[in-house]
């Protein structure tokens, strides 16, 4: 396959990128350190259609490719974190699962979405399990016209913000996958409390705590079949973990672009840093890693607009990629010196930022893992 961007993808990344650089680029320092999504970038975007990609058109959404969708997060991560994600939470995990809700939850719910009125959040994560969504212990059990929660959900994005969640909970406990549905979750349902987590990078995600006790949920809010959630997770998982990966590869290939301004300029012993085999050497290791980082994003991402299984690509693209991001952004920050250890230079807060990109919907662990069953053949996967 081309790995070469259409002409039309061209000039869309540069529309995304001049809005970027003009738009959220300023601010985005001041931003990175609120602990809210500011709405009013959130609208800006809205008003570029960055929201309603993928979405339904009759909701004013329209059909693109995820290749696109990848170019759209890379972009928006350079000039600022803090949203560079958000069109995935509209298009892509929350957005497709949504379809499965009944029409008048549709009609509710997208247009609000797509507009940039609201945020949404995914609720899967749990205390005791994170990479093995199969083992989720919250219960949602049918009683009448409605299903009643209990149990707890942790790692929110956006969770103290938004005012929508698709939830997944236990049907029935003992059909392991099948047992796992999915919930469209109005967050400011009775019964339902937060908690917020305090985190060393992204503040503005809000990542939250959500305690279920007995929250009574109309039966139509289950999306889907029962027993349907798990496989609904599924579907579009690499697409998510390969746009948190773009998200960190952004970030960090504007952490790049900085300190390499910065050699330029910075003197010692009377030439330019940038003059220096040991400076200029790590800048080419992290630009080409950072290349091949790219390079496995987009062909996952392609391998999912053919309709093809792209689980090993995915994989290795979310767990390179990752690290690649979070080196980069840490020798970034080295090559300023001891700026770089000051709040004053970008640098220690893209670094904080995507330190959470190794960890967050699949750790490098579990990619590893697999990779190797998608190579090896399950029979002989790792123990």
């Amino acid at each position: 396959m081309s790995f070469v961007f259409s002409e039309e993808e061209e000039l869309f990344r540069r529309q995304v990128q001049e809005f970027a650089q003009k738009e959220l680029a300023p601010g985005a320092k001041e931003r990175a350190k609120k602990t809210e999504v500011d709405m009013k970038i959130v609208k800006q975007m809205a008003d570029l259609g960055l929201l309603a990609m993928n979405v339904p058109e009759k909701y004013g959404g329209q059909t693109v490719s995820w290749v696109t969708v990848g170019i759209a997060i890379e972009e928006l991560a350079k000039a600022d974190f803090t949203v560079s994600v958000l069109p995935i939470g509209s298009c892509g995990f929350l957005g497709q699962v949504l379809s499965y809700a009944p029409e008048y939850l549709q009609d509710r719910w997208f247009k609000p979405l797509v507009q940039g009125d609201i945020l949404a959040c995914l609720c899967l994560t749990e205390p005791d399990c994170g990479s093995d969504a199969v083992a989720i212990k919250t219960r949602a059990v049918k009683d009448g016209d409605s299903y009643i929660i209990n149990g707890e959900k942790t790692s929110i994005s956006w969770g103290m913000q938004a005012k929508i969640g698709i939830m997944f909970a236990k049907t029935d406990p003992a059909a392991g996958a099948r047992g796992v549905s999915a919930f469209l979750l109005p967050t400011d349902t009775p019964g339902l409390t937060k908690s917020s987590i305090p985190d060393m990078g992204w503040p503005s995600a809000q990542r939250a705590s959500f305690f279920f006790d007995d929250v009574r949920i109309p039966a139509d809010h289950l999306l889907g079949a029962e027993g349907q959630g798990f496989y609904l997770a599924m579907d579009v998982i690499g697409v998510v973990r390969v746009a948190l990966t773009l998200q960190a590869i952004g970030q960090a290939e504007g952490a790049l672009a900085e300190a390499i301004s910065y050699a330029k300029q910075r003197t010692a012993f009377g030439r330019p840093l940038a003059n220096f085999q040991a400076i200029s050497f790590n800048i080419a290791e992290q630009a080409t890693k950072l290349e091949a980082s790219r390079l496995l994003c987009y062909r996952a991402l392609g391998l999912k607009d053919k309709g093809e299984r792209n689980l090993k690509e995915a994989s290795m693209a979310k767990w390179y990629g990752a690290r690649a991001a979070m080196e980069a952004c840490h020798e970034a920050l080295l090559i300023h010196g001891q700026i770089g250890f000051s709040e004053e230079c970008p640098a220690e807060q893209r670094l904080r930022n995507v330190i959470g990109s190794e960890i967050g919907d699949g750790t490098a662990e579990i990619m590893k893992l697999n990779i190797a069953r998608e190579i090896i053949g399950k029979e002989f996967q790792p123990m």
